[in-house]
């Protein structure tokens, strides 16, 4: 299953920072754990309407500051820090600006917390959130364009994790959150006309990070070689040189800027229609489920079997509940209509999670979200008869261990499909 910025922010405040915070702001546990039900969210949603108009690159360097902050070690001593506490007192006068006393007021009258406590696990919160936003992004490698590009991908799952009768549209004196999703998604499309566009090649250079990041070394590596090999061409036998052995700085810099910046613009992932028998064209990603499980399909030497599974790559629920996400329906959909398109096509939907936590309650919750998938497939219009079965397999085929980044742990859970006939 995807990343999931909202889970992997809450994982980190567990029921020991619960209880630690409790105990330093003089509020019970419970408030406090209602407290944080409503923080997290709203600082999530601050950063996305934040991202929508500021500097992505600001935005990148604060969270990957964070990370190497080691904060998310120590998080129970937190709020007596006063360095970590101004650190994050400042962050959320960057992400809420003049706004910020009624997004405290509001946790506040939410949990039934004193402001001066919802204040002080804001301030401890903001610098926790962003350093798990800075370690996904350095764990893979992701550019300005790419937190953006993280960020649009997380907007839903972020709103929907808000708690009903939290107010925060109010807050920020916002008529509703939907417009910051949508000026989240220009200023993305913004970014990606720039960098197509963009007149200086140096500053592309800068900006991807190529003198900080060894990761870029092979590239910047292969534009010298290139440039070099179009020297010693430019030259003669006798070691002369020839006109052609100046090479044009203009050169120079699209040598670079292909080498350095068109792979980061390759990873965003390529749009594509899958083609369905019944003239169905459905909105897809290339290697996407849609499109390798209809390519199974459409190969007549490909066989069915239990062993046969395809991953969605876009199917997310709320965090802790088997609630598939507004944005999520898409893909079942789309399984659903390749479902009618192929009705000899008979499933079974399989339910992941990773090792942490209880491993009978991770196969409950994998049990009842492969389940729900399957009720939202019916609901779809697919046939009950195509559907032999749900089952949840818990942490049984994870591979990354329990205490393993989440970068490793979040490929462990997921819901699949298996082809068991076609």
């Amino acid at each position: 299953m995807s990343f999931n910025l909202v889970d992997a922010v809450n994982s980190i405040f567990n029921n020991g920072f619960a209880a630690k915070a409790a105990s330093l702001v003089g509020e019970s546990e419970t408030n406090v754990k209602n407290a944080m039900g409503g923080i997290v969210p709203s600082l999530l949603t601050g950063l996305l309407h934040k991202a929508g108009s500021a500097d992505p690159s600001s935005l990148l360097k604060m969270a990957k500051d964070a990370s190497q902050s080691g904060i998310m070690g120590n998080l129970g001593s937190s709020l007596s820090n006063s360095s970590i506490l101004t650190q994050g007192s400042e962050m959320l006068k960057g992400l809420f600006g003049d706004r910020l006393g009624n997004v405290s007021s509001l946790i506040s009258k939410f949990s039934g917390i004193q402001e001066s406590s919802a204040s002080s696990l804001m301030n401890a919160a903001a610098p926790a959130v962003m350093g798990v936003l800075g370690k996904h992004a350095t764990e893979n490698n992701l550019s300005a364009g790419g937190l953006l590009s993280l960020l649009n991908s997380q907007k839903d799952h972020i709103m929907s994790a808000l708690p009903s009768g939290l107010n925060l549209a109010g807050a920020l004196g916002l008529g509703s959150l939907s417009g910051i999703g949508s000026k989240l998604s220009g200023k993305l499309s913004e970014l990606g006309g720039a960098a197509s566009h963009a007149s200086s090649k140096i500053v592309h250079v800068a900006e991807y990070g190529v003198s900080g990041s060894r990761n870029w070394l092979p590239w910047i590596l292969g534009a010298i070689a290139v440039i070099v090999l179009l020297m010693f061409l430019g030259k003669g036998c006798n070691g002369t040189d020839k006109t052609a052995a100046v090479v044009p700085i203009d050169t120079v810099a699209k040598t670079i800027d292909s080498a350095v910046v068109q792979p980061v613009v390759a990873a965003v992932r390529e749009s594509l229609k899958v083609k369905l028998p019944d003239g169905v064209e459905l909105d897809a990603y290339k290697g996407g489920i849609e499109d390798e499980l209809v390519g199974f399909l459409n190969n007549p030497s490909s066989v069915a079997g239990k062993d046969v599974w395809f991953d969605f790559d876009n199917l997310n629920f709320k965090t802790g509940s088997s609630d598939i996400t507004d944005e999520s329906m898409v893909q079942v959909k789309n399984i659903s209509a390749i479902l009618k398109a192929y009705p000899k096509l008979k499933i079974k939907i399989g339910g992941y999670t990773d090792k942490t936590g209880d491993s009978l309650s991770n196969i409950k919750l994998s049990q009842s979200r492969a389940i729900a998938v399957v009720t939202q497939l019916k609901t779809d219009g697919a046939s009950a008869g195509q559907l032999v079965g749900a089952e949840g397999y818990g942490s049984q085929f994870a591979k990354a261990a329990a205490d393993a980044p989440d970068a490793e742990r979040q490929k462990d859970r997921r819901i699949a499909v298996s082809v068991r006939a076609k």
